[in-house]
């Protein structure tokens, strides 16, 4: 007899009243398991299966168990979420539920294969009397009790993400597709060929490849691709493609060969986009970020990243900037965070450009990289920031990893003090307004063209604020602002300022001011200021 039988028993015994004697138990799952029906792929266990829709054999996650007694029984596929930190549960993607007897059961979940790809988390709920009792509430970091569901589509990771020209390219491929077909595209560039990839707007640079991947179904495996070709220093992309529509991508830079090619270098936060980089390799159901669990303090940047390969966010800003530089003919040198560190000094960096252009969210920044961009405006350097949040947090690398550190202002470098303005506030777009513009009587050539005068608007903008401290260096101007937008003293403020070494420094204060650069006061704005800091 079971301990909740017994003690029923007891107090009916004992002449109890019915609403004394202890209720029923939910009864338990035992020997929860899944399987894909077919072959394992390489790092599957008992709670982690990798399925790959439509694909016969490996087409379907089967959950296996054994109910203590009689219940009803619901499994949900669950998209955990991967950045609203304080909502640890996501989309329900797929759901059913049975009434099943004590014993062994099985129940089965065919991904559609428009699903994306990556790892999901089957939440069992048994309801019985009324209760109920859950399997896969975990949190990140903790025991995984519920199965989790590997969606393989075309993984694809460099091993670094940037190259000069003539080095070789190593893809680490993660996919059980019998053939693949690769192809560089350059993102709105000029090219030998005139294919064009719809989601990344890329243009071919090469012709596509065959490869043939029947060896490596079952597990990842490296692909020594080419080497990157004599191509204009700019921005990437490496496409995997297989025959069933299945597509993966890996973003990297082309640097010149040499600093200072051209006069402007534009660096492109190759840091962030790994911080806010989803992707489960440890196969708990969620992201390996910092942005899904506290626990988390590193992130590794070799993983391919979530969204079919392409950085968090990317298509949203950064690649309208890159667009717009190649729209009006701009002459850069294209760099990542980890050629800004490989410059090694400020006077080197400073010998190379007059201008150095951060378009995107420049958030996570090394000692080295913070030491040679606050020499290089010293030595009279400018400093073009056009989103929010720059220079926040120190992170430091340890072989593949980013480690993160603590924030810059509270290790007594407050980045506003190189910035002009430093991050106040966020909200994740909940709250956005227009800039109101209040420096044009100060700054005429900043708004020259623009149709733009004190209390004039323009855009619409929010998701992270900067605005001044005591750190902003002396005479930071402001040129626009969004007053109180998040609550009381939390105001976006847009800002410029000189230093007596002849630098100049312009920062846009909201995360997605480079994102609306379509918009023609905001390209007149950009190309302005542009011209006065490029000129050196």
């Amino acid at each position: 007899m079971r301990r909740a039988q017994f003690l029923q028993a007891l107090a009916a015994a004992l002449g109890l009243p019915a609403a004394a004697r202890a209720a029923p138990a939910v009864p338990r799952l035992e020997r929860l398991r899944a399987s894909n029906g077919g072959r394992p792929f390489a790092g599957d266990r008992a709670l982690l299966t990798t399925v790959s829709p439509g694909r016969r054999g490996r087409d379907r996650a089967i959950v296996r168990f054994s109910l203590t007694g009689r219940a009803r029984v619901r499994l949900e596929a669950l998209r955990t979420d991967t950045i609203r930190v304080g909502r640890p549960l996501g989309e329900v993607v797929w759901a059913t539920e049975r009434v099943l007897g004590a014993g062994s059961h099985e129940l089965v979940w065919r991904p559609s294969a428009a699903l994306q790809p990556r790892t999901y988390v089957l939440r069992a709920t048994v309801l019985a009397g009324g209760k109920r009792r859950t399997y896969g509430l975990d949190r990140p970091g903790r025991r995984i009790t519920a199965p989790i569901v590997r969606v393989l589509g075309v993984d694809v990771a460099l091993a670094h993400l940037s190259y000069a020209p003539g080095e070789t390219t190593d893809l680490m491929i993660a996919t059980d597709a019998p053939s693949l077909d690769v192809q560089v595209f350059h993102y709105a560039g000029a090219a030998r060929f005139v294919e064009r990839d719809l989601r990344t707007n890329g243009v071919a640079v090469t012709p596509s490849a065959r490869v043939d991947w029947r060896a490596h179904r079952d597990r990842p495996a490296r692909l020594r691709f080419l080497r990157a070709g004599d191509w204009q220093s700019g921005l990437y992309f490496v496409r995997a493609r297989a025959a069933d529509g299945r597509v993966g991508y890996a973003p990297f830079i082309l640097r010149p060969r040499r600093l200072g090619e051209r006069r402007v270098a534009v660096v492109l936060s190759t840091n962030t986009w790994q911080a806010y980089n989803f992707h489960d390799a440890d196969g708990d159901g969620w992201g390996d970020s910092w942005y899904v669990s506290a626990g988390t303090t590193s992130v590794d940047v070799g993983r391919p990243f979530l969204d079919f390969g392409v950085p968090f966010r990317f298509r949203d800003w950064d690649l309208a900037f890159v667009a717009w530089l190649n729209r009006t003919g701009k002459q850069v040198d294209y760099l990542s965070d980890d050629d800004l560190e490989n410059a090694g000094t400020g006077d080197r960096l400073r010998a190379a450009y007059d201008l150095v252009v951060f378009p995107g969210h420049e958030e996570y920044v090394t000692q080295r990289a913070y030491d040679v961009v606050e020499r290089y405006r010293a030595l009279g350097g400018n400093l073009l920031f056009l989103s929010a949040n720059n220079f926040f947090c120190r992170v430091r690398r340890e072989g593949r990893r980013l480690v993160r550190d603590g924030l810059w202002r509270d290790l007594g470098r407050p980045e506003s003090s190189l910035v002009g303005v430093q991050y106040v506030a966020s909200d994740y777009g909940q709250r956005q307004g227009p800039y109101v513009v209040r420096g044009a009587d100060l700054l005429p050539w900043v708004f020259e063209g623009t149709g733009l005068a004190n209390g004039s608007t323009f855009g619409r903008y929010g998701i992270e604020l900067d605005a001044r401290t005591p750190a902003s260096p002396p005479g930071t101007i402001l040129l626009a602002e969004i007053r109180d937008l998040m609550g009381l003293q939390r105001s976006a403020e847009m800002t410029y300022y000189e230093t007596d070494a002849g630098a100049k420094v312009f920062a846009a204060g909201v995360l997605n001011f480079a994102a609306s650069i379509d918009d023609p006061q905001v390209a007149r704005l950009v190309e302005n200021v542009w011209s006065r800091l490029a000129a050196g």
